[in-house]
């Protein structure tokens, strides 16, 4: 029986919950750790809810640059979207917590790690198979599927003890925000039939009428973004720059139906216009970049890179092993792409960004064998031998065979 447990502590509801939770009914010393990864908020208050809940200690790890050189960067890299529109805004982060967990109980002598995740959500993957990964002598406890509560027990809890909170019956969004975007659940967004309530954005709300179209160059040096408009950022700047700059045109939600890890399927609100913009943008300049066996091998395996992600597998040998080709095939994926925002005229006022040019100095894409102009030096007259050898095959199989048919 675990005596001393760290805890990744959000500061949201469930996490404030357990701390007194596992105190009084498993009788253990809880250590919360809240891990800055750029979702911001007030960190003092943070503190003080923890230690209102029962916590001996308090631990605030500052990890935005860490996140985003060590995470944030491969899933650019890997253009990850899980199903196809999901950038992993949480995924990402559960196995850095994790790291920083582990690191914490070996420095304080806890024999245990605890999160506060549901038992249908796709987090509990997550944070327990990277702690296995990690640490496997440590035990791994996870309050909320013990205890039992529906999300309003959990709020009558919170107010029982005097643990201050922020979520209310009347407005009960679950949410989870780091510096790749933001997600949002619960409530009123169970029933996928209904729109998303105003109330539910905060990075995607739209400028007012009239506002003018900007263009925002992005500089990308071996596949990872590493400037603005010409100024150079890291990263875990870079992004927030974007939400800034993107996000007032209403760009950047999505809207899906996700199937989880467990098997249910979910109705997910995701706002995370900067990095949307930044893998619109990396896969335009590959377009430029690679070659087209890698590209298409590429986009084979991309999609398989964020599945491994999404399902808690951060700490394995294929994604490890993944990772060496993506890294390899950005060697030369170098140079800008300018982004143009425009205001909408919709509905709700939501506009666009897109790609509205790009440009390299190791471009594979060649001017003089593309053009129709004057300038055009492709051999034209080698074309009829290779289209000719090319079509032999199916020439033999229609002369033999397709007839038949």
């Amino acid at each position: 029986m675990a005596k001393r447990v760290v805890l990744a502590y959000s500061g949201g509801l469930d996490t404030s919950v357990a701390v007194r939770w596992m105190t009084e009914e498993m009788g253990v010393e809880v250590i919360a750790l809240a891990a800055d990864l750029g979702q911001g908020g007030d960190w003092d208050a943070v503190t003080d809810r923890a230690l209102a809940a029962g916590a001996v200690e308090v631990l605030v790890v500052d990890v935005r640059e860490e996140f985003g050189a060590d995470f944030v960067a491969p899933a650019i890299r890997a253009n990850a979207f899980y199903e196809g529109k999901y950038p992993l805004i949480s995924s990402l982060s559960r196995p850095i917590i994790v790291k920083h967990l582990v690191a914490a109980a070996r420095r304080h002598g806890a024999d245990a790690i605890a999160h506060g995740c549901t038992g249908k959500g796709n987090d509990q993957v997550r944070f327990e198979v990277s702690s296995r990964a990690l640490a496997p002598d440590l035990e791994v406890i996870a309050p909320v599927r013990t205890w039992g509560f529906t999300r309003d027990d959990s709020i009558d809890y919170a107010k029982r003890y005097g643990i201050p909170i922020s979520a209310t019956k009347a407005s009960p969004y679950s949410v989870d925000q780091n510096l790749w975007g933001r997600t949002v659940e619960c409530g009123i967004l169970e029933d996928p039939w209904v729109m998303p309530p105003a109330d539910v954005y905060e990075l995607t709300v739209p400028k007012a009428a009239g506002g003018e179209a900007i263009e925002v160059v992005v500089g990308f040096e071996a596949g990872l973004p590493v400037s603005v408009d010409g100024r150079r950022l890291a990263l875990h700047e870079l992004v927030p720059a974007l939400d800034a700059l993107v996000g007032p045109y209403g760009s950047g939600r999505i809207d899906m139906i996700e199937n989880r890890r467990v098997g249910i399927k979910s109705r997910e609100i995701y706002e995370c216009p900067g990095a949307l913009a930044l893998l619109m943008a990396h896969q335009d300049l590959e377009g430029m970049t690679l070659e087209r066996d890698v590209a298409h091998e590429k986009s084979r395996l991309e999609p398989r890179w964020a599945e491994l992600v999404y399902d808690g597998l951060w700490y394995s040998p294929l994604k490890a092993s993944l990772d060496a080709f993506f890294a390899e095939s950005q060697r030369h994926v170098t140079g800008e792409v300018r982004l143009r925002c425009e205001p909408g005229t919709a509905p709700g006022g939501l506009g666009c960004c897109f790609v509205a040019g790009r440009r390299s100095p190791v471009a594979l894409y060649d001017h003089d064998l593309a053009t129709y102009s004057a300038a055009d030096r492709f051999r034209h007259e080698d074309a009829a031998g290779f289209v000719r050898i090319f079509g032999l095959g199916i020439e033999t199989w229609a002369s033999k065979q397709g007839a038949a048919d």
